[in-house]
């Protein structure tokens, strides 16, 4: 239930969400144009730590009232099940510009009800900062990549471990220099001009790895394809990443390269035709090909109201118009290509929104989202942002209010949950958030939060990107584009309660299940209508649960503080085995 202050309201959008300006850098690696059975068995469990905490209630368990519910264990080949990016459907999907990878949810009768299991040796994660450069093998057991890109230094296998030296396509030799140099290239990097990037085509996010020590926060994107597992190497390492694709085509991608980028933003391409007098021998291809395809390229961001802004050695930088004259010249030519979108398309569309050839033209009434316009990182955390008046009853007072409700509501859950703010917790997931408050209470701890915004609630994800956050818009009635085992901590406020029309709750928490990690925590703030329902669910879940009051004491809202079990599958026929000698050795009389 959320409090009197949230007056935002919720409203249904259909199938169609906006993704508003949001970065202020995107990286493009190489050519890699990316972005965006049961077994009911035994099994082993680890104790757990949230009961130990205590509690001013009881410890949760079924009411007489609340129907009990358990769920078998998944198969050991779905380990890494990612329901809405499958491999195995991917033949049932076109291959023009790789829709196979987009996106597609299985029907309701084919979800699955069942547990997704750890693989055999799993260990929970290497803490932060460590973990950035090293990880469990067992935990991502993919030798593919490791083989494959071990002459450009993206990871190496040593003993029970995956050591990262920080390579990747552009820069096997390390990130650091790489960073180095495009930050002479692009002072706004060193100031707090730059917040968020995004890198697409990421590898194993060595990149946005680095940039995090430079207090830029970065999304690396990646689709589930041959490499690997690159998004669930990221976030084993406790980098922000998430599954996704837009195309291969050089013009479609440029222009949704365009649309979210804030005016004045900045595209750094790594790669060819980048450099090509230099590198097109070992490209494969004639230096003819590459100069022309460079001049092609060249000549499509010019159209598109781009402007080179520095180049040096491998990097390219481009600069997006910090203003509207160049898309006037658009207006007034009909031969323009390509040409300014019309006025019926909605101008930030993203959520299952076809990518239209279009230039989408910044709105000329907002006049502070631009590069120049924003304030720099740490003050516009907390600033007022100007898109706050697009959403139904936000205003500043509205936004402050929120800020000040967060700060108390993280004190709070410190208090019940002592592991937020340690070493324990690095990724985290606010899963239903409005202005992004709890990222916010929280800057200053050692994590990063994933911002959720329903695609079915008032489109507040703008607020969120204007603070300097990350975050994505999602139906909760689907699977998340992650991989299992990736979040420390789910963070629910008033999600069931919202969406209880339309999403089974079951399927909500099988998906929690899969995406939180072994010994991961939950903090679920709803309605005590909901309180005892969700619990009989985690129970099946094999969560251990416990209620607590809220901070104001609310009658009508209550808190569970959960944590996810590590358990694991048996082998099948090491237990026919053992089950066969036991019963051998009473026949025998041992």
């Amino acid at each position: 239930m959320k409090d009197n202050d949230d007056k935002y309201e919720k409203a249904e959008r259909g199938s169609t969400k906006i993704l508003p300006k949001t970065a202020l850098l995107i990286l493009l690696c190489g050519l890699s144009f990316y972005l965006g059975g049961l077994y009911c068995g035994k099994n082993k469990l680890e104790i757990n730590d949230v009961a130990k905490a205590g509690s001013s209630l009881d410890v949760v368990d079924n009411s007489p009232q609340v129907k009990s519910v358990s769920f078998p264990e998944c198969s050991s080949d779905y380990q890494d099940y990612t329901p809405c990016t499958d491999p195995r459907k991917w033949k049932k999907y076109g291959t023009h510009r790789l829709t196979f990878m987009e996106r597609h949810c299985p029907p309701v009768f084919d979800r699955k009800q069942c547990l997704v299991p750890p693989p055999n040796g799993y260990k929970s994660p290497i803490r932060w900062p460590k973990s950035k450069n090293e990880c469990w093998y067992r935990n991502v057991p993919y030798d593919w990549i490791n083989k494959q890109k071990s002459n450009q230094h993206w990871l190496k296998k040593e003993g029970d471990k995956f050591h990262f030296p920080g390579g990747g396509t552009m820069f096997p030799n390390g990130v650091s220099a790489y960073v180095d140099l495009m930050q002479d290239l692009i002072p706004e990097m060193k100031d707090g001009t730059i917040r968020t990037a995004i890198d697409t085509g990421c590898g194993v996010a060595s990149w946005g790895g680095d940039l995090l020590d430079r207090g830029i926060l970065t999304v690396s994107l990646a689709p589930r394809d041959n490499h690997e597992a690159q998004v669930q190497f990221a976030l084993e390492r406790g980098i922000p990443a998430i599954l996704g694709i837009i195309s291969t085509q050089r013009g479609v991608y440029l222009l949704e390269v365009h649309r979210i980028l804030r005016p004045g933003g900045f595209w750094v391409l790594s790669g060819p035709p980048v450099n090509y007098e230099n590198r097109w021998k070992g490209w494969d291809t004639t230096v003819e090909a590459q100069r022309s395809n460079y001049e092609k390229l060249q000549d499509l961001l010019t159209s598109m109201c781009f402007k080179m802004y520095a180049k040096k050695d491998d990097i390219a930088v481009w600069q997006k118009s910090p203003d509207n004259a160049c898309y006037n010249k658009l207006s007034n030519d009909p031969d323009a290509y390509p040409p300014k979108c019309d006025d019926s398309l909605e101008p930030d569309s993203a959520w299952y929104t076809p990518i239209r050839p279009c230039v989408v033209v910044p709105s000329p009434k907002l006049k502070k989202t631009g590069l120049e316009s924003t304030p720099k990182w740490p003050q516009r955390l907390h600033a007022t942002p100007e898109r706050i008046s697009d959403v139904p009853g936000g205003n500043g007072g509205l936004f402050k209010r929120d800020g000040s409700k967060w700060k108390a509501r993280a004190k709070h859950y410190k208090k019940l949950l002592p592991a937020v703010g340690s070493d324990k917790i690095r990724n985290v997931m606010d899963m239903n958030t409005a202005y992004g408050g709890l990222a916010a209470a929280l800057v200053d701890d050692p994590l990063w939060v994933m911002n959720v915004v329903s695609s079915y609630a008032a489109n507040t994800l703008p607020v969120v990107f204007d603070r300097g956050l990350i975050g994505t818009y999602h139906d909760w009635c689907e699977a998340f584009s992650t991989y299992p085992r990736t979040y420390d901590l789910l963070h629910v406020d008033g999600l069931f309660t919202s969406e209880s029309q339309r999403c089974e709750m079951k399927y909500v928490m099988l998906e929690m299940d899969r995406i939180l990690r072994p010994n991961g925590y939950a903090i679920i703030r709803e309605s005590s209508y909901f309180v005892d329902n969700i619990a009989s669910v985690a129970k099946g879940l094999r969560w251990s649960c416990r209620k607590e009051q809220t901070e104001s004491e609310s009658e009508n809202e209550k808190l569970l503080i959960c944590q996810k079990k590590l358990w694991f599958l048996e082998n099948k026929v090491t237990t026919a085995k053992y089950m066969f000698f036991v019963l051998l050795q009473s026949q025998e009389g041992v």
